[in-house]
C-alpha cells in the first residue's frame, strides 16, 4: 500500500481467501448508516421548493415576491436573481465545507459512527431553527447548523459503507448513500407539493420535517457497530475482528483481518495524513479522488437543477403548483437511475457509467440550450408543448446523472484512498464537493440571468472535459478489494511514473520503503 511498508503476504496474496455472506447484521448497519444521505437529499429537495413559495418570499424576500408577481406566467431568466435568496441555499454548504476538517479528526480518532451521531444532532438543531425562523439571520444560522450536520455525515457515511462492504458488492452498497439522498430529494419535493397549499406556514412544515431523518439517523447511530477498519486503526483489534466476523457472517476472516492489520500499521506510521496526501506517491488519489471527481460532480450542473427545479420551471413560465409537480417528476427519475446504477455498477464498472452517461448529458444540455434559444423570450409565455419537451429532456439528463456522476462521485473517491490517508482524503473530498456545491448554489441564478440559455452550453462543455478526465486518468476499480486499490496506480500508463518513482524495495522482506 502506498505510504506503508508491506511485508510478504501483502493483500494481493490474500484477497482470494476472503469469504462473506450477506447477514441481517450487515444489512442493518448499512441501511442505518445510509440514512446520512437522506439529510443531504432532503435539504437539496426542500430548499429549492421553499424558495419558490409565495408565503416564504413574502416574509423574507418581498422584493423577489413582487418581481415574481409581475411576471407570474411569463418567461424571465432574472425572476429569482437575488444574492441573499441564494445565500439561504449556499450558506449550508459553506458551513459544511468548514466543518469537514473537524469531522476528519472525529472520523479518524473517534470512529465513523461518532461522526454520524454528531452530524444527526447538528442537523436536528438546524431544522428546528429554520422551522421557527422569524428573520433572515435566524434562517442563515439554522442553515449553518444543517451544513455542519451534512459536513459530518458526508465525511463518515461513504467511508462507513465502503469499509463495511465486501469488495464484490462494494459499488452497490456504497450507492445506498446516493439512494437515500435521492429518496430524500423525492420526499422533500412531495412534501413541498403538499405544504405549498398550506397558508401561511406551509414552508415552516417543509423545513421542520428535516428533524425526522435526523432523529432516525441519531437513534440508529446509537446501535451502529463501528467499522472493522476503524476499530483496528484505533488499536481495538479483538473488537475489530469480532465485528468483521459478524459483518461477513463467517469465522473465516483471518486473511481479510491480516490485511486490515497491515493497513493499520501503515496508517499509524503517518502522523500528518493531510501532509502525506500531498506526497508524490499519493498524487493519483489527490488529483482524482480528492479534487477532480468531487469538483466535477457539481460542475455537471445537476445540483443547479436539484436546488432550483421549482424556481427554474417557474422562470420558464410554469405555475407554482406545476413547477413543484415537475420537480417531483425529475427527483423520481433520479431515484430510478440510482437503482439502475446499484444493479449494474459492479458488473459493467465505473468507467463505463461515467463515459456513457456523460455523452447523454451533453446531448440533453445542448437540446435544452437550443430550445430556450429558439422559444424562450423575455416576457413571453412558453408554449405548452415546449414546456413538456423541457421537462422530458431534463428528466433524461437526471437519469444519466443519477446512474453516473451522482452515485459514483461519492463511491469512487471512497475507494481510492489507502487507510493512512482515508479520513483526511474524504475530508478533502467533502470540502471540495461542498465548496463547488456552494459556488453553484450562489452563482447559478445570477448566471441564468446573465448567460441565459448559454449556462446550459457551459455545463455541456464542462461535462466533455470531465469525461475526458475520466477516460485518460481513472482505472477501473470494480471488485478490487479496497486495500488493494493502490496496485492499480503501479500499472496505470500515466500514474505509474508518480507512484513508482523513488520507491525502493527491500529485497529480504519485499516491503516498500
Amino acid at each position: 500500500m502506498a505510504g506503508g511498508g508491506f511485508v510478504s503476504g501483502a493483500p494481493s496474496d490474500r484477497a482470494h481467501l476472503y469469504e462473506y455472506r450477506i447477514t441481517g447484521y450487515f444489512i442493518f448497519s448499512c441501511i442505518v448508516a445510509a440514512l446520512g444521505g437522506s439529510l443531504f437529499g432532503y435539504d437539496l429537495g426542500v430548499s429549492g421548493g421553499v424558495t419558490s413559495m409565495d408565503d416564504f418570499l413574502k416574509e423574507f424576500f418581498p422584493k423577489v415576491y413582487r418581481r415574481k408577481q409581475k411576471h407570474l406566467k411569463e418567461t424571465d431568466y432574472c425572476k429569482y436573481d437575488n444574492q441573499i435568496l441564494t445565500l439561504f441555499t449556499s450558506s449550508l454548504y459553506f458551513a459544511g465545507l468548514v466543518s469537514t476538517f473537524a469531522a476528519s479528526y472525529v472520523t479518524r480518532n473517534k470512529g465513523r459512527r461518532a461522526s454520524i451521531i454528531v452530524g444527526s444532532i447538528s442537523f436536528f438543531l438546524g431544522a428546528i431553527l429554520n422551522a421557527f425562523a422569524v428573520n433572515i439571520a435566524m434562517l442563515i444560522m439554522g442553515r449553518i447548523f444543517l451544513g455542519i450536520g451534512i459536513g459530518f455525515g458526508n465525511q463518515a457515511v461513504p467511508l462507513y459503507l465502503s469499509e463495511m462492504a465486501p469488495a464484490k458488492i462494494r459499488g452497490a452498497v456504497n450507492q445506498l448513500f446516493q439512494l437515500t439522498t435521492c429518496l430524500g430529494i423525492l420526499i422533500a419535493n412531495l412534501i413541498n407539493y403538499g405544504t405549498e397549499k398550506i397558508h401561511p406556514w406551509g414552508w415552516r412544515l417543509s423545513l421542520g420535517l428535516a428533524t425526522v431523518p435526523a432523529t432516525l439517523m441519531f437513534i440508529g447511530g446509537l446501535f451502529l457497530p463501528e467499522t472493522p477498519n476503524s476499530l483496528v486503526e484505533q488499536g481495538r483489534l479483538e473488537e475489530g475482528k469480532e465485528v468483521l466476523k459478524k459483518v461477513r457472517g463467517t469465522s473465516k476472516v483471518d486473511a481479510e483481518f491480516a490485511d486490515l492489520i497491515d493497513a493499520s500499521e501503515a496508517a499509524r506510521a503517518i502522523k500528518h495524513p493531510f501532509r502525506n496526501l500531498l506526497q508524490r506517491r499519493n498524487r493519483p488519489q489527490l488529483v482524482l479522488g480528492a479534487l477532480g471527481i468531487p469538483a466535477f460532480q457539481q460542475l455537471t450542473g445537476m445540483n443547479s437543477i436539484l436546488f432550483y427545479a421549482p424556481v427554474i420551471f417557474q422562470s420558464l413560465g410554469f405555475g407554482s403548483g406545476a413547477s413543484l409537480y415537475s420537480s417531483v417528476i425529475t427527483s423520481g427519475a433520479l431515484v430510478a437511475a440510482t437503482f439502475i446504477s446499484m444493479a449494474f455498477v459492479d458488473k459493467f464498472g465505473r468507467r463505463a457509467f461515467f463515459l456513457e452517461a456523460g455523452a447523454e448529458m451533453i446531448c440533453c444540455l445542448i437540446v435544452v440550450a437550443v430550445t430556450l434559444a429558439l422559444k424562450f423570450g423575455q416576457g413571453e409565455t412558453l408554449p405548452k408543448g415546449v414546456g413538456i419537451l423541457l421537462v422530458i429532456v431534463i428528466c433524461l439528463f437526471v437519469l444519466a446523472y443519477g446512474r453516473s456522476w451522482g452515485p459514483l462521485g461519492w463511491l469512487v473517491p471512497s475507494e481510492l484512498f489507502p487507510l493512512e490517508t482515508r479520513s483526511a482524503g474524504q475530508s478533502v473530498v467533502v470540502c471540495v464537493n461542498l465548496f463547488f456545491t456552494a459556488l453553484i448554489a450562489q452563482c447559478f441564478l445570477v448566471s441564468l440571468c446573465h448567460l441565459q440559455y448559454g449556462i446550459f452550453l457551459l455545463f455541456a462543455g464542462l461535462i466533455f472535459i470531465m469525461s475526458s478526465f475520466i477516460f485518460f486518468l481513472l482505472p477501473e476499480t470494480k471488485q478490487v478489494p479496497i486495500e488493494e486499490i493502490y496496485l492499480l496506480w503501479q500499472n496505470h500508463p500515466f500514474w505509474k511514473r508518480y507512484v513508482n518513482d523513488g520507491e525502493q524495495v527491500d529485497g529480504k522482506s519485499g516491503s516498500r520503503v
